[in-house]
Order: C-alpha cells, then structure tokens, then sequence
C-alpha cells in the first residue's frame, strides 16, 4: 500500500514538472506576440486641409508613385480604417481625383497605397470624360482643393478593345454602350496603325489605351476652362497615366 502510494506521489511530481517546463517554453512566445502587437501600428489620421495646401502637384504625383511601389511590393500601408471613418466625418481634404476605368482589376485606391479621404474616384468604361465628371473634377479641384487630375487607363481594357474591333452595341440593344464606344474611337483612329487593326494586336491596343487616356486629359481641358486656367497657374496639374495590370505599375504619360 506504501508502495503504491509513493509511486502515485512521484508520478504527481514529474507532471508537474513537465507542466511547469512546458508552461516556461510557451512564456516566451506570448512575449514575442505581445511585442509584434505593439510595434504594428495603423494609421489613425487622415488628411487635413493644411496637410492638402501645403502640397504641390508635383509632390503629390511623387507620393503616388512612392504608394504603387508599396503596392507592387506587396507592402501596402497599414491603416484603421474605422479611425480613419470617424475623422473623415469632420470634412475632406484629398490631393487629387482620378478616373478610372470600372474595370473590377483596377482598385484604384490599393494601386497608390491610400486610404479614406486621400482621393476621389470617377469611374467609366474606358475611362473618358463627360459632363458630370468634368463638373466632379471641379469640385473636387476648385472647391475641395485637389491638387492634381489623373485620367488613368489601364492595359487589356475591354472597352478599349470593343472600340478597335467595332463592336456593333447597338444591335444589341445597348444604345448607349454604343455611344460610350463612340467616345473612344477617335483614339483608334489617331494611333498610328502598326499591323493588324485589331484587339488581338496588343502593341496597337496598348498604344490606344494611351492614346485615349492622353485625349482625355485634352477634352478634360476644353470642357473646363476654370480646370484649364488653374493649370496654367500652376495651383493644378491634369495628367495622364496607364496601370499595367500584370505588374501593378502605374506609367505617368508626358
């Protein structure tokens, strides 16, 4: 019975040995958890107006190229975006409006690494210009003190492609996808022809998609003139760029 009992007693101690040594390894990795929490930190701020007036246009398209870098490092800002909500209720201050195709791939904010209330975004198949979005691009330059206009289009654009091929929408019944397409032909047309008239010809593609994104900016200034008379007071910039979709750069067109 002794026996017995003594054998119980040790077998208690040693697995209270084990769990004490067990309990020591784990310790250190709660630390180590504990230390990556803390030094993890997100971006609570958004942009105010002294922050927006203080920027040049040139500047602003440094920090834009500087945020597709992260992007295409995969090395994206960390940012609480419920922070970022709640302060953005107070007003907004964004450095400059973008348009941009609707294409799903093309996630505009993700592609300069920005976050709530850094931008606007107008958004149209292949990416041109109307009435409304040149009246949004006022707004958001003349009255909410952006500093830059970006048309941005972007390779493999599907509108772009049915614009070349002379895709007939209207005996689809899309009348007005037709006359969206419509906008885009007098690019097709300007590009110097280079081979086969063709989406299936990616160079001449590529070469229309920067060839519309370049017109754009062009009409953007003829519908505008207050756009256009900022612009050549310096306080504005309107540019043209193209987003390639398997590598993620961005490409700002002189």
């Amino acid at each position: 019975m002794k026996k017995n009992f003594k054998i119980f007693a040790i077998t208690i101690l040693l697995m209270g040995s084990f769990s004490c040594k067990e309990a020591t390894k784990e310790a250190p990795q709660e630390s180590t958890n504990q230390t990556a929490d803390t030094t993890s930190v997100a971006i609570k701020s958004v942009l105010t107006a002294a922050e927006q007036e203080d920027m040049t246009p040139d500047e602003i398209i440094g920090r834009l190229k500087k945020g597709n870098e992260n992007f295409v490092n995969n090395n994206l800002t960390q940012r609480d975006h419920s922070a970022q909500r709640r302060k953005a209720t107070m007003g907004q201050y964004p450095k400059a409006i973008v348009l941009s195709c609707v294409d799903s791939r093309v996630p505009v904010e993700d592609v300069f690494d920005l976050g709530i209330g850094d931008i606007f975004v107008a958004r149209v198949a292949g990416n041109i210009e109307n009435k409304d979005i040149v009246g949004s691009m006022e707004f958001a330059t003349a009255v909410a003190g952006s500093k830059l206009v970006i048309v941005m289009g972007h390779t493999s654009c599907g509108a772009v492609k049915h614009a070349i091929d002379n895709t007939d929408a209207a005996s689809m019944n899309m009348n007005a996808l037709s006359d969206l397409l419509a906008e885009i032909k007098p690019s097709v047309e300007m590009t110097e022809k280079n081979g086969e008239v063709s989406s299936k010809n990616i160079e001449f593609t590529n070469s229309v998609i920067n060839k519309n994104a370049l017109v754009t900016v062009e009409d953007i200034k003829k519908q505008s003139p207050k756009m256009a008379e900022l612009e050549k007071e310096g306080k504005i910039k309107i540019v043209a760029a193209v987003y390639d979709m398997e590598t993620g750069k961005v490409k700002f067109l002189d």
